[in-house]
C-alpha cells in the first residue's frame, strides 16, 4: 500500500513539474520574439520550412476532403430535396471545422515532428548547452522563429485548405453529380458570415501555437524523459509523443473553442 502511495505521489510531482516546465517554456518562447535583435532571416526560413513545404500535402488533402464532402452532402441533401444547399454545407463544414483541424493535423505530422526531432537532436548532441555557454538564449535563437512561423503559416495554410476544399466540392457536386453551379455558389455566399471566418482564424492561430509549443518543448526537454531520453531512442519517443499530444490537444481545443464561439 505504501508503495502504491509512493508511486502515486512520484507521478503527481513529475506531472506538476512537467506542466510547470511547459508553461515556462511557452513564456520564454513568446518573450524571445520581442527580445532584440529580431532575427528576420531565421523567421523567413522557418516560414518556408513550415509553411511553403507543407503546401503540397495541404492541397492534396483538401481536394479530396472537399470532394468527399460534396459526394456525402449530395446524397444526404438529395433525400430532402435540398441539393441547392450543397455549396453552403461544404463551405461551412470546411470553414468551421474541417479546414482548421485537418490543416493543423497535416502540419503537425509534416512540420511538427521535424521541429521536435531537430531540437531533440540538438539537445542530445549538446548543441543547446553550447549555445547557453556562449550566452546565446536558445529560446530566442531556436524557438522564437518557429513560433512566429507557425502563427503566420498555419492560418494561411488553413485558408488554402478551405479554398481548395470548396473547389474539390465543386468538382464532385457540380461537374460529377450535376448540381447547378449558380445554386452551389449562391448558397455559399448567403450562408457564410464573418463570425465563421473569425472562428477559422482563431482556431488556426491556437492550433499553430499548440503545434510549435508542444513539439518544440518535447524536443527541448528530451533529456528529462524518465525512460531514457539521451540517444536516438529518446528522440524517436519524444517525436512520437509530441505528434500524439499535439493531435489530441488540437481536437480538445477545437471542441473548447467551438463551445465558446457558437
Amino acid at each position: 500500500m505504501l508503495r502504491v502511495i509512493e508511486r502515486l505521489g512520484r507521478e503527481t510531482i513529475f506531472k506538476v513539474e512537467e506542466a510547470g516546465r511547459m508553461g515556462v517554456f511557452l513564456l520564454m518562447a513568446v518573450a524571445g520574439i520581442f527580445l532584440p535583435p529580431v532575427n528576420i532571416s531565421a523567421m523567413v526560413k522557418q516560414i518556408h520550412i513550415i509553411g511553403s513545404m507543407s503546401l503540397s500535402v495541404i492541397v492534396f488533402t483538401s481536394v479530396f476532403t472537399g470532394a468527399v464532402l460534396g459526394l456525402q452532402g449530395y446524397h444526404t441533401l438529395s433525400q430532402f430535396g435540398s441539393v441547392g444547399m450543397l455549396g453552403s454545407a461544404v463551405a461551412l463544414s470546411l470553414l468551421r471545422e474541417l479546414g482548421p483541424v485537418l490543416s493543423a493535423l497535416m502540419v503537425t505530422g509534416r512540420a511538427g515532428s521535424a521541429i521536435c526531432a531537430e531540437i531533440g537532436i540538438m539537445r542530445i548532441s549538446e548543441q543547446i548547452d553550447a549555445l547557453e555557454c556562449m550566452a546565446v538564449d536558445p529560446y530566442r535563437f531556436l524557438v522564437a522563429p518557429k513560433v512566429v512561423a507557425c502563427l503566420i503559416s498555419v492560418p494561411i495554410l488553413n485558408f488554402v485548405f478551405i479554398v481548395v476544399g470548396i473547389f474539390g466540392g465543386w468538382l464532385a457536386g457540380v461537374k460529377l453529380l450535376g448540381v447547378n453551379e449558380g445554386a452551389y455558389f449562391a448558397g455559399m455566399s448567403k450562408s457564410i458570415e464573418w463570425a465563421d471566418i473569425n472562428m477559422a482564424i482563431i482556431k488556426s492561430l491556437c492550433f499553430g501555437l499548440l503545434i510549435v509549443w508542444i513539439c518544440a518543448a518535447k524536443g527541448f526537454f528530451v533529456h528529462l524523459d524518465r525512460k531514457g531520453g539521451f540517444g536516438a531512442e529518446g528522440v524517436s519517443r519524444a517525436t512520437t509523443m509530441a505528434v500524439v499530444m499535439t493531435s489530441v490537444s488540437i481536437l480538445v481545443w477545437d471542441y473548447l473553442i467551438t463551445s465558446v464561439m457558437l
